[in-house]
């Protein structure tokens, strides 16, 4: 499939105490929602606030839109007027109301639609009815509902992007659910011209509106790729426990226990298993996910 990047990351390199983020290459689709996943600690909010241009003292080189530098990120208006950005820290301070929250995004962003946030607010359960904005303050807010008012607030702008850092992690199920109808809604809006980049460790629930996967482990991106493609790249394998041994060695990631082993496989080496009395399938994205880290981690005991 051939695509152009929405963002593109070159040589990236941040350090800071013990860990380092380190980032060759790697270029995020145009026109889909790209899931960055990764243990804690992997490195996911450090390389999205370097694309947000939240983090600047760092090597290396981001493109947006294929032709803006990090350099006409911040000096033209035209590039963070099209990306939008939520985080999991305090956006907002704490003893802003809601109607001053609208306002200040009105002054910061053009094409922000105040209609289109109040009318998300009531959506979202935020408020029960528009009056309410002008007297509610963010710190009274539960997590989750001031996640929800980042989320009307950069849905409320005429965007190409969003960047949006674990967003389904204070939601509740039915809540991530309305998410990732939104993410989709948004992404057809302009029908290829708008693109999501979200990093996330609830895959099962945002598995259903993930196109493209980057997986981060230790600082480093270890598997890229559409979801589609992953799917054909792996194989999940299944086996008598007689047969672990034998078959674990060609196996890219294993678990086992006193009944048998699950395991994934490359498809290239599949000709490998021949004649041993195995079941394989398709797997899933989180099978795929929790292999491929399995497979890179540094945790102890878990390879």
């Amino acid at each position: 499939m051939e695509t152009h990047a929405v963002i593109s990351c070159k040589n990236l390199e941040k350090k800071y105490g013990n860990f380092t983020l380190k980032v060759d290459s790697v270029d995020f689709p145009k026109g889909f929602a790209t899931a960055l996943i990764g243990e804690n600690g992997a490195g996911k909010t450090t390389l999205l606030e370097t694309i947000a241009g939240l983090r600047m003292d760092h090597k290396g080189e981001v493109t947006y839109f294929e032709k803006y530098s990090e350099e006409d990120r911040d000096n033209k208006p035209v590039v963070k007027n099209n990306i939008g950005y939520t985080g999991t820290g305090n956006y907002f301070f704490p003893n802003w109301n809601l109607k001053q929250v609208k306002e200040i995004q009105g002054i910061l962003f053009e094409g922000f639609d105040g209609n289109k946030y109040d009318s998300l607010l009531e959506e979202l359960a935020v408020v029960s009815d528009a009056s309410e904005s002008k007297k509610k303050k963010v710190g009274k807010l539960s997590d989750g509902n001031r996640t929800k008012l980042m989320l009307a607030g950069v849905l409320s702008r005429d965007t190409k992007l969003l960047l949006m850092d674990e967003p389904a992690s204070p939601l509740d199920p039915l809540m991530r659910d309305k998410l990732c109808s939104m993410i989709r809604e948004y992404l057809a809006e302009e029908d290829g011209e708008r693109s999501v980049i979200f990093s996330t460790h609830n895959v099962a629930d945002m598995e259903n509106v993930t196109d493209y996967v980057v997986i981060v482990e230790n600082g480093e991106i270890v598997e890229k790729g559409f979801v589609e493609d992953l799917k054909e790249k792996y194989v999940c394998v299944k086996g008598d426990k007689a047969d672990e041994e034998a078959v674990g060695k060609y196996l890219y990631d294993m678990t086992s226990n006193k009944y048998g082993f699950e395991g994934l496989c490359l498809a290239e080496n599949m000709d490998k298993l021949a004649g041993f009395d195995i079941a394989t399938e398709t797997p899933g994205l989180t099978q795929i996910t929790l292999g491929v880290l399995r497979a890179n981690t540094k945790l102890a005991g878990m390879k």
